[in-house]
């Protein structure tokens, strides 16, 4: 029986489990098509073509990750990986034990759908060119609902394989790219970049892993402290070559490939494995360089800004994380809602937990939005369209810093939806909580992105082709005069705020993370409204509203809101129109 069968197997098996029992259950849903939503935004971001292409696809990784990958995630997070230092014959060889739910997990991704290669090569999922980010992103977003620790090893080989083809020499470039793309598992090289030293972890400037030169390469001599992946086949690595000046300008990025050209396991060490709160499949540790052979990427004394392009890669696949992993948390909370009945009605159908469902589908909704916009974002910068990388680069820390944050609410929330069960280990719940803490730490805390915010606006002129954009997106919509009145006019407070943190340097920067909030309010409300009038669709142009409504404009705690008629709706599309019959996006106006 083949992973299609089995994940329609599981499905009918849930869905007669949730008809006789008080305990919904979602194990064995099709996570693409409980999702309209999720198809219907990839045709305004995909080519219809590809859009078209894509659609088995995502059928059959939809019901993998709502079924077997799912399983398959659980038993690898009850079975981390394990570290051994030494052969049976006492000689030192570090190897990592992966559990063989993790491993098959890696085959999925990595071979079955080349999640890793599809932007890079053609061939993959049978397209001939190279898939623009949409594309990428759309996939790995189902996948990380099912499977979060795998998505770093992903990112991170996705990251270093786009870095090494814009800054590598050529022939390193040939040397590695078919190993980096391959969906032959056997002949597939990993990736990962070891930058976190115990003195240097956001200060990359006291980076003290030294490299020395050795002919054609160089000798990486220190420890680096957090290596995520470290058995990876390649990784990008910081060092300061012997001479060079002290602070940023004397770090340099370098390839370090696990197994050298002439066959021998290289010289650096796997001291030993983190004990990690979430991600807890994916194996972490510490690594001793001791004389590794590796390869300068790019200039010397360039190592941060080259290495800036990799962790901004990793940035917006930490906010699409994030963003899958609220689908998945607020897709189980929404299945419960729905099933489980108290007091003899539906839960959905209770005011204050509509109230809540609402909260939990609003940052949702803004995380898969941003998503899909910075990924355009990226496809047309990678084009060489003039003004879009400053917009990526401003686009990028918005959604890792706010929906990563927002992920961890939103996951504990969900949590409190199922209840008791919720906080039991052979749920996914946990998983969910757990993991989301990761991503408002790895490639760069809270504060460090905001302040990067402000860094994109200052460094990169962001600001004029982020307003740009969002004229643009408001003059392509049908909005009601209202709503259009205050997208402008608080876009323009906003903008006028962080270009005032950005002329200050440094003098405001207690005010850096409320500006780069706003701003990602405001570019997803906005961003959603455009999605709702291309789609025609009233209850999307509601939450885009609902963004601006409860995470903008000012509120009165003590003033009472009226119970809103439309609001099963959005929570409950088969419940009818709730009296408020169907409505054109354009006089739709909660403003």
């Amino acid at each position: 029986m083949n992973a299609n069968n089995i994940a329609e197997t599981t499905a009918a098996a849930a869905a007669a489990a949730t008809a006789c029992h008080p305990i919904p259950d979602a194990r064995g849903t099709n996570l693409y098509t409980a999702d309209p939503t999720l198809g219907a935004l990839l045709g305004l971001y995909l080519p219809p073509e590809l859009r078209a292409h894509l659609e088995p696809h995502l059928q059959r990784l939809g019901g993998q990750a709502g079924g077997p990958m799912d399983e398959l995630a659980a038993e690898a997070d009850r079975n981390p990986p394990t570290l051994s230092l030494r052969t049976r014959t006492g000689l030192d060889a570090e190897k990592i034990h992966k559990h063989p739910a993790y491993v098959e997990l890696e085959k999925i991704a990595f071979a079955e759908y080349g999640l890793a290669a599809l932007s890079h090569r053609g061939g993959v999922l049978g397209w001939p060119t190279p898939m623009p980010a949409a594309a990428k992103y759309a996939l790995s977003y189902l996948f990380v609902q099912a499977e979060f620790g795998l998505c770093c090893p992903l990112s991170m080989t996705d990251s270093l394989t786009r870095t090494l083809r814009k800054y590598g020499d050529p022939a390193l470039v040939e040397r590695y790219l078919t190993a980096l793309t391959s969906q032959d598992f056997e002949q597939f090289s990993q990736g990962a970049m070891f930058m976190t030293e115990q003195g240097a972890g956001s200060d990359i400037a006291a980076t003290e892993v030294r490299a020395q030169p050795d002919g054609d390469s160089y000798r990486l001599w220190g420890d680096k402290w957090f290596c995520s992946n470290p058995d990876a086949g390649l990784a990008m690595v910081l060092a300061r070559i012997d001479g060079a000046p002290a602070g940023l300008k004397g770090v340099s990025l370098f390839l370090l490939p696990r197994q050298l050209p002439e066959g021998r396991v290289n010289d650096y060490r796997i001291i030993r494995l983190k004990d990690k709160l979430g991600t807890r499949s994916m194996a972490s540790g510490e690594v001793r360089l001791e004389g590794a052979r590796a390869w300068l990427v790019g200039e010397a004394g360039r190592g941060f800004q080259q290495m800036a392009d990799m962790v901004n890669n990793s940035r917006l696949s930490n906010g699409m994380r994030a963003a899958g992993l609220m689908r998945r948390a607020c897709g189980e909370a929404l299945h419960v809602a729905h099933h489980r009945q108290a007091f003899g009605r539906r839960l959905v159908d209770m005011p204050l937990m509509q109230r809540q469902l609402l909260k939990l589908m609003l940052p949702t909704e803004q995380a898969r939005t941003m998503m899909f916009q910075t990924a355009e974002a990226l496809r047309r910068s990678d084009a060489g369209e003039d003004g879009a990388y400053a917009l990526v680069r401003i686009l990028t820390p918005l959604i890792k810093f706010r929906a990563c944050r927002d992920a961890r609410r939103v996951t504990g929330d969900a949590m409190e939806v199922r209840g008791g069960c919720g906080y039991i280990e052979e749920w996914s719940d946990p998983r969910l909580v757990r993991d989301a803490h990761l991503g408002s730490i790895w490639e760069g805390t809270s504060n460090i992105v905001a302040l990067d915010v402000i860094r994109a606006a200052r460094r990169e002129g962001s600001l004029p082709v982020l307003k740009a954009h969002l004229e643009a997106l408001r003059a392509e919509s049908t909005l009601a005069p209202r709503t259009r009145d205050v997208l402008e006019q608080t876009a323009e407070r906003a903008l006028a705020l962080t270009e005032q943190l950005a002329q200050t340097r440094g003098a405001d920067d207690h005010v850096a993370r409320q500006a780069a909030s706003a701003l990602y309010h405001i570019t997803s409300a906005t961003a959603m409204a455009w999605e709702a009038s291309k789609l025609g669709d009233a209850n999307r142009m509601r939450l885009a509203q609902l963004v601006m409504r409860h995470r903008v404009l000012p509120q009165d705690p003590l003033q009472a809101e009226a119970p809103a008629p439309w609001l099963i709706q959005l929570l409950d599309p088969d419940a009818g129109d709730g009296g408020v019959g169907q409505v054109p996006v354009e006089t739709v106006d909660l403003l």
